[in-house]
């Protein structure tokens, strides 16, 4: 195995941070994975199980709670990282609820309800909270809650009625309302000077480039300027045989890149090409991005056979 890739996918696997950095031509880049954030859904009814079914496809770490066995189970929930099926008062203290989580509180009734949003503004305050519900229970809940001195500025951070305006009414219209407004609050957080701006982790894409088995590229956003599909620290893996991991953006510069990659396979040599999607042939085709991209292609060692 590559250990460098290894050990970022063995850190984020444990819930650690990890870096990959690389310097071109006297400039340093560090491209920072993050673990995966984790979202807490309280109730597990039809709008939970929706949500966590969309979630997991976009990268958090799912734990939910429920009091009826019927609802809080891995059968329903089988990649779920924790089920558990308890009393909201017991399970919340037992859960650490930390700045770094999100909760959704989806609950069967107005009194669960009340429970678990007393408990979450009297701690830690969550990255997000949000509780579903009409206008006017929310309004009365938010008015009782004041009456009874909870802090004015958390309240409100509440996001209440939960999720976008987007006139949801399904269970799965209302999870996709939900999951957009988790990617924006996700999204939130001002960059970090010296870092790439993108710090998902793709574990696909680091199996990927881990795996010493095959000739490998690495290839890695630098620098955009412009509407591009990605940010800096975009990355992916492409091999000489048609396989890939991640993405850098899709379409023609996408392929653009993964053509240049596959030419330095077996150099041993690093390169930087500049993508450009302003031109006229793009647009006809179809690619709307207007910018440019940096992009650092790096040949990866070959185990020895």
């Amino acid at each position: 195995m590559r250990k460098e890739f290894q050990d970022i996918l063995e850190a984020v696997r444990a819930g650690r941070e990890a870096t990959l950095t690389r310097t071109f031509e006297g400039e340093t880049y560090v491209r920072r994975f993050l673990p995966p954030e984790r979202l807490i859904l309280l109730g597990g009814g039809h709008v939970s199980l929706a949500l966590y079914e969309a979630a997991l496809k976009v990268g958090f770490a799912v734990t939910v709670v429920d009091d009826r066995p019927a609802f809080a189970s891995y059968a329903r929930f089988p990649e779920a990282k924790k089920v558990i099926c308890d009393s909201f008062e017991t399970a919340l203290p037992a859960l650490s609820v930390g700045a770094g989580d999100f909760v959704c509180v989806l609950t069967r009734g107005h009194r669960d309800d009340v429970t678990c949003v007393k408990y979450l503004l009297q701690g830690s305050e969550p990255r997000y909270l949000g509780m579903i519900g009409s206008h006017r229970r929310v309004n009365g809940l938010k008015e009782l809650l004041r009456e009874e001195g909870f802090d004015a500025a958390r309240l409100g951070r509440l996001h209440a009625p939960i999720g976008l305006s987007i006139g949801a009414v399904t269970p799965a219209e209302i999870a996709v309302s939900i999951l957009a407004e988790l990617i924006a609050a996700r999204h939130a957080l001002p960059p970090v000077a010296g870092l790439l701006p993108q710090q998902n982790t793709d574990t696909d894409a680091l199996s990927f480039l881990a795996d010493d088995s095959r000739p490998a590229a690495l290839l890695l956003v630098l620098s955009t300027k412009g509407s591009t599909p990605v940010k800096g620290g975009a990355l992916m893996g492409t091999d000489g045989l048609g396989s890939s991991a991640g993405t850098i953006g899709g379409g023609c510069g996408e392929n653009e890149a993964i053509l240049a990659a596959r030419r330095l396979l077996g150099t041993g040599r690093s390169r930087v090409i500049a993508v450009d999607m302003t031109n006229d042939v793009a647009a006809l085709e179809g690619m709307v991005c207007g910018g440019t991209m940096e992009v650092l292609i790096q040949d990866l060692p070959q185990r020895e056979v």
